[in-house]
């Protein structure tokens, strides 16, 4: 697969990008992170392995998207926000609330 990382071109394969890995020592996950055979590096790593550049070249989600196109299971960073659940209270909800309208979901 054809993929541009901070502005070059690479043919990239899953196969190509799993022996790359090999022999690598994952860092530890700080940020997002792609899961490449057993183990779980982070995005930045694998980036670097692959095209050889620094880091500081390419962004996380530049090589996400590739890496999610090929086929790996790419994960977000730890502790960030989920999207919010349906029982989340909206502002409007809890202004109504204060002012004496309909109770917040929560109180009810």
């Amino acid at each position: 697969m054809r993929c541009v990382i901070a502005r070059y071109p690479f043919d990239l394969t899953k196969g190509g990008v799993v022996e790359s890995m090999k022999g690598i020592t994952p860092e530890p996950v700080t940020g997002e992170s792609v899961t490449v055979g057993r183990r779980r590096y982070p995005v930045k790593q694998v980036g670097e392995v692959v095209t050889r550049q620094d880091r500081r070249d390419f962004s996380a989600g530049e090589v996400t998207r590739a890496m999610a196109r090929l086929g790996f299971t790419c994960h977000a960073a730890p502790g960030a926000e989920p999207a919010p659940s349906a029982s989340a209270v909206t502002p409007v909800e809890a202004a109504s609330a204060l002012l004496g309208g309909t109770p917040a979901p929560q109180d009810r």
